[in-house]
């Protein structure tokens, strides 16, 4: 099959979408499809370059211009040129907003079979951000949303919570598809890792309870929730990961490390360096992150709300609390800490381990593809228009 994956971000910028497109990728080039990117390029803002090629395949760049840290993809006409090219089987527009709503105009022009993965709660982001005016404008955003996806031939989202969302605001045609986790570098046996042990060494000399935190370090993270552990007897925040609330949280939370950007391996050992895993999100579409501390055997902590609820089962692999409560973020870590809850989170983070190792990225993108497929055979059986 031939994929045109239209994404609104793409390497070198890390996060759930440039994750989740790049394993695709690489799953389609191990199971011998066709693939091409087109991806927001570098921008005098932001020069590290977009690589030209991922998985073997061609990276297309647009023109970009920067968003609070993020690289924006301009739409244009080039766009249908690109895929007039190529010729693909089925568009896939990862996170259309700007530059997916182009590759989405584009396929539908060319008549292309397309299908769009829903994965940015960009309502609840523009709520936070937008004031007094934020409750109007996530509203006209759930229009525009529901204009964009009515483009597709299908909708994807990550978890029930973004599928029931979708559902509530009439976005069409829309199904259940999830994340992918790599088991095999995310495994607890890297906790034997001379540098995931030498790691723990420095962060908890005195053996304390290890309280981690992996992704973005922004106002949509709720990190502020974080506050509610910084005292708490025997253990230590750390954090990795990097972004514009880096400079507050380090003055909110004093005794808290923070360990930067990781990726591969480097990320591997931070997880298994942790403990316990803590998310404090609610505008999660899914997390995965949480998918990620289960594979390296850790008990996660979390929001009931959102993607969260669909991967933590509570009482066997971690503890959902209630964000609206003060308090329970610390109520629900608390029994988790101290040598005397060692046991505890050995047996949580082994049933979350076996949990996910049923989510591989392989298994996933075979399920894509049934999707793909789907769409290709609902095209084929359009009636022709004289």
């Amino acid at each position: 099959m031939k994929v045109a994956i239209v994404t609104e971000s793409f390497l070198p910028a890390l996060n759930g979408v440039t994750t989740s497109v790049c394993r695709v990728l690489e799953c389609l080039r191990a199971q011998g499809h066709e693939a091409l990117v087109v991806a927001p390029g570098t921008s005098p803002w932001s020069p590290v370059p977009t690589p030209q090629y991922h998985a073997g395949f061609p990276v297309h760049t647009v023109t970009s211009v920067p968003v609070r840290q993020f690289r924006v993809g301009l739409p244009s006409y080039e766009m249908e040129t690109v895929l007039h090219r190529f010729r693909p089987d089925v568009v896939h527009v990862a996170s259309p907003f700007v530059l997916g709503v182009r590759g989405l105009t584009a396929a539908r022009a060319l008549g292309l079979p397309s299908v769009a993965i829903y994965q940015t709660d960009m309502p609840s982001y523009i709520r936070q951000h937008a004031g007094p005016a934020g409750e109007l404008t996530a509203r006209a955003a759930w229009r525009w949303i529901r204009r964009i996806h009515d483009q597709a031939d299908l909708t994807l989202a990550p978890s029930s919570a973004a599928l029931a969302d979708l559902a509530a605001h009439r976005v069409p045609r829309i199904a259940l598809w999830g994340r992918g986790v790599d088991s095999e570098l995310f495994h607890p046996d890297r906790r034997t890792d001379p540098v995931a042990t030498a790691l723990r060494g420095e962060l908890a000399p005195h053996g304390e309870t290890l309280l981690g935190y992996v992704g973005r370090l922004a106002p949509e993270k709720e990190l502020h929730r974080l506050a509610e552990l910084s005292r708490l007897p025997g253990t230590r925040l750390v954090l990795v990961g990097e972004g514009p609330s880096r400079d507050l949280l380090q003055s909110l939370l004093p005794g808290a490390v923070f360990l930067g950007r990781r990726e591969g391996a480097a990320l591997a050992q931070a997880y298994a360096a942790f403990d316990v895993f803590v998310h404090t999100g609610t505008r999660e579409t899914f997390g995965q992150t949480l998918q990620e501390a289960a594979a390296a055997g850790l008990p996660v902590v979390a929001p009931a709300r959102g993607g969260p609820v669909d991967l933590v089962d509570v009482g066997r692999t971690g503890h959902l609390f209630d964000p609206d409560r003060p308090g329970a973020l610390r109520a629900a870590v608390e029994p988790l800490t101290g040598p005397e809850a060692a046991g505890l989170r050995e047996q949580l983070g082994r049933a979350g381990r076996a949990r996910v190792q049923q989510r591989s990225w392989p298994a996933l993108v075979d399920q894509l593809l049934d999707h793909y497929s789907m769409v290709v055979d609902r095209a084929t059986a359009r009636p022709v228009v004289a």
